[in-house]
């Protein structure tokens, strides 16, 4: 029975879906106008390993996520960099999936763009501005009348009063209240623009979401998901715009990550401690910061630092030596191992506890090592199978444990050359040269391992 935390009654509820046996989610994406930093990774992998262990269970899931690839930021980052807002955002969309795919992240079942929902979300607009949900200000802009919807404030559990308090909300005279928010706003001479009923303008960034989630899932679907930061006022918004549209209830079940720290503090580029995934991927394999992600439970805070870093590779370097030169076999009975792991991931997917589970079977496998071939050879089957639930141990043993940190020092060739040289000298009983070789090899952070098969290497 799969139990899920659900932000809009703060409690973790029986997962029902509204047609047994098929889940319809959506999941809030990036804004596409810079690479996709280390908050953007925890979002990506948390829902990523919903969405496989929600299949695992047996579910026909539409795993819905959007770019927004029209917005204040974007065009402002294309006239710096000289470029149109859609050169921008197709190379931005490149990279993200780059990062993703290397990050170990299968991509979802349906990527909607803002600009090919253009019709969708004018059309919303115009049944909310039709129902007195909405209204033109004197600015020429469209805006949601905040007040108008009497649950406003229901999935953060506040009234409306309470979260204008100390808010950073837009105060216009163009508004009818400091609450209400745009829909569709005019733009200015040269920046993109669709033509509308209300004149040439773009969408406002909440009812993008709106439009493309109802059009994609429908207007009642069972999860919606999302970082943190997006309960107040993006989500929030998305309600009150979707349910006064389509009178019908609008997600079952909200879903948010924790947030990412950096040293106990919030990211920002002020502050000088922002990393973008690509930034951390220069100094790790990209499984290490995955195995960062996995480690906690998704809607529990992150704290990153490079000392997280380097405790989740050497965590990770524990079950990559487990199946290190160990034959893996073909089929599995699930044991216990199994039923723990599954339980753990039933309770509102806590990877935390799933991941202990799998050290408590490689303690098992490696101390079985020794003594039935054919049974480690099963464990392993087994390891490799829940691994694969949370995306990890999708690399060669051999290649993690030599690529686990990226070196600037020597490459996997200079280094068995010099692996070579020292297996020549301990040939010809030169054991000060293979000693020298040695030291060389550990003043470069390569670890020698010497087995009756020959000697292997990891970074240390």
């Amino acid at each position: 029975m799969l139990k899920v935390h659900n932000t809009l009654t703060g409690k973790k509820e029986v997962f029902k879906p509204i047609v047994e046996g098929k889940v319809s989610m959506y999941v809030c994406g990036n804004t596409v106008y810079d690479f996709c930093h280390i908050g953007h990774a925890r979002a990506m992998i948390s829902f990523d390993i919903i969405s496989r262990f929600i299949r695992h269970l047996g579910y026909e899931l539409n795993y819905v996520r959007n770019i927004t690839d029209v917005d204040d930021k974007i065009i402002k980052r294309a006239a710096e960099n000289n470029e149109t807002p859609q050169s921008l955002t197709e190379r931005m969309i490149e990279a993200q999936r780059e990062d993703e795919l290397r990050l170990g992240n299968k991509l979802p079942d349906r990527e909607p763009k803002a600009t090919e929902f253009m019709q969708e979300i004018i059309d919303m607009v115009q049944v909310l501005i039709e129902k007195g949900f909405a209204y033109q200000g004197t600015s020429g802009d469209v805006y949601y009348r905040a007040t108008k919807f009497e649950e406003y404030g229901k999935l953060n559990n506040r009234k409306l009063e309470d979260m204008l308090a100390g808010a950073r909300i837009d105060v216009e005279a163009a508004k009818e209240h400091p609450a209400d928010f745009v829909l569709w706003k005019q733009t200015k001479v040269g920046e993109v623009s669709w033509p509308s009923p209300w004149g040439e303008g773009r969408p406002g960034w909440h009812i993008e979401c709106s439009a493309m989630s109802t059009n994609c899932l429908g207007n009642h679907f069972d999860i919606h998901g999302g970082g943190p930061d997006l309960k107040f006022p993006h989500h929030e918004n998305e309600i009150a715009q979707s349910e006064a549209a389509t009178g019908e209830k609008y997600v079952n079940y909200w879903m948010h990550c924790g947030a990412v720290r950096v040293n106990n503090e919030k990211m920002s580029k002020s502050l000088g401690n922002f990393f973008t995934v690509r930034d951390v991927l220069a100094k790790f394999n990209p499984e290490v910061i995955r195995y960062l992600m996995v480690s906690s439970q998704y809607r529990s805070a992150i704290d990153y630092s490079d000392q997280s870093l380097l405790e989740a590779k050497v965590a990770l370097e524990r079950l990559y030596t487990a199946l290190r030169q160990q034959d893996v076999a073909a089929t599995f009975v699930p044991s216990d191992f199994t039923t723990r792991f599954e339980e753990a991931m039933k309770d509102d997917f806590n990877t935390a506890v799933a991941v202990s589970v799998l050290f408590e079977l490689v303690r098992e496998l490696n101390k079985m090592k020794t003594e039935d071939a054919e049974k480690t050879s099963v464990l392993a089957a087994e390891l490799l199978s829940l691994a694969t639930l949370l995306g990890l141990l999708y690399q060669d043993p051999e290649y993690f444990l030599q690529n686990s940190t990226v070196s600037e020092g020597l490459d996997e060739a200079g280094i068995q050359a010099l692996i070579d040289q020292r297996t020549q000298s301990r040939k010809d009983k030169n054991f000060a040269r293979s000693d020298e070789i040695r030291d060389e090899l550990a003043s470069q952070g390569i670890e020698l391992l010497d087995s009756r098969e020959g000697t292997t290497w990891t970074r240390s």
